[in-house]
């Protein structure tokens, strides 16, 4: 089957608390009437501790030690990183956070230079670091990419990711030997999954300051999204969300009618987009399961995205999902134009990550040493259809929910509008 992202769920009950009884899907965004019940117009101000559910990975007895032990690696792994792009990237291939193995993995093409061998050693004080030989450097692996992704829209191949530990390119397409006789001249080991259906994804009566994680509707088209995180751009604030759903000169309003601002910039091929609405750096979020007992959290930052991250969404039908990881990074996917540089990540259970509807909502990373922060990782872009499981949370039918996700990082932001994180 041909892999497409699905479409990003684009709303969530609001701050006022409000209800959905209803709504339709479309393609990318969801329209349709929605029912809303306002019932508090002043903003909520209840903070909570956001606990994932479920067995703990690693032997560890708690998430929270868990994510003590992820902040410590993905801390090094952002010096490290920073570092081979300083040195020019020669030989870097990529980085893995195995915080349930409590062990960083860096890949490197050749030997190291100096200047790496000497930081890893100090970080070493601290992380478990492993230096293992790669066949093939991040460089390499991109520009195999590129080639690939120049013929994805006329393929079948619906998505193309470099292999963290430098080993080639993974591609996902309908049929395993059109896919193959599709990138025969790609010069890197290829592995090629099939059955991969990538699609477009959608509180619900915010109000101003804005938080990430409710719902917007564009009043242009009628589709509607999941507001994602504040950002400040251009020196004052503005609301994150996913490119697709929406155009420059778009109005957002909320699910009543109430205007969040006009969409003054857009990049489709990174898949985010910016609401010039006045924003807060908080996120909604509810207890695992139960979308009844929502609350709000501050955003005190931003996180790096590497293969093996634990991260948790937030978006307006479904709600607050966690314990779901990152499987690739600077993936390629297909959706009938190309989105580049999204991150692949899936539920661990098999249980819902995202679903349609929840389109730009929050990425997050809880923080360790205070479960009631979070830090911004990205915004919801697509799910994999062929992963669907049963939709839970504010609105559970009529619409399609996946295990497997993909979500645009944060770097995306940053390189296509020079934002900067609001903090909460």
């Amino acid at each position: 089957m041909r892999v497409s992202p699905a479409a990003l769920t684009t709303s969530r009950r609001s701050r006022r608390l409000a209800v959905a009884f209803g709504v339709a899907v479309l393609a990318t965004a969801l329209s349709g009437t929605q029912a809303i019940a306002a019932q508090n117009q002043d903003k909520d101000p209840r903070t909570q501790a956001i606990e994932p559910v479920g067995a703990v990975p690693g032997g560890f007895a708690t998430w929270k030690d868990l994510l003590t032990e992820q902040q410590r690696l993905v801390s090094a792994a952002d010096r490290i990183s920073a570092a081979a792009q300083e040195n020019g990237v020669n030989g870097y291939a990529g980085i893995v956070a195995a915080p349930e193995n409590h062990e960083l993995r860096v890949y490197w093409k050749g030997r190291t230079p100096k200047s790496i061998d000497t930081l890893i050693g100090k970080l070493r004080g601290d992380v478990p670091i492993s230096v293992i030989g790669a066949r093939h450097s991040a460089r390499e692996l991109a520009n195999e990419a590129a080639k690939v992704s120049r013929k994805m829209l006329d393929s079948g191949i619906t998505s193309v990711a470099p292999n963290a530990d430098g080993s080639g390119l993974t591609i996902t397409g309908a049929n395993a030997v059109a896919t193959r006789k599709a990138v025969k001249d790609v010069t890197v080991p290829v592995n090629v999954e099939t059955g991969v259906t990538p699609a477009l994804a959608t509180r619900w009566n915010d109000s101003p300051p804005w938080y990430g994680g409710a719902a917007w509707r564009n009043a242009t088209t009628g589709g509607g999204c999941s507001t994602g995180f504040a950002v400040w751009h251009g020196g004052v604030t503005k609301m994150l969300s996913a490119g697709h759903c929406g155009a420059i000169g778009n109005t957002a309003t909320d699910p009543t009618g109430e205007v969040i601002g006009t969409i003054t910039e857009d990049s489709d091929p990174n898949d985010v987009l910016l609401i010039n609405g006045r924003s807060a750096g908080r996120v909604y979020n509810n207890q695992i399961g139960n979308v009844s007992n929502e609350f709000s959290n501050p955003v005190i930052g931003t996180s790096s995205s590497y293969v093996g991250l634990w991260v948790c969404t937030s978006g307006a039908y479904t709600g607050t999902s966690c314990s779901i990881q990152v499987q690739q990074t600077g993936v390629t996917i297909n959706v009938g134009y190309l989105i580049f540089n999204t991150v692949r990540a899936e539920q661990s259970a098999h249980a819902i990550a995202v679903g349609q509807g929840d389109s730009g909502g929050p990425v997050e990373v809880i923080n360790a040493s205070n479960t009631a922060q979070v830090y911004a990782a990205g915004t919801n872009t697509a799910i994999d259809t062929s992963t669907s499981v049963p939709c839970t949370g504010y609105v559970t039918s009529g619409r399609t929910c996946a295990w497997r996700m993909y979500y645009a990082p944060w770097s995306n932001a940053v390189s296509s509008f020079g934002v900067s994180i609001v903090l909460g």
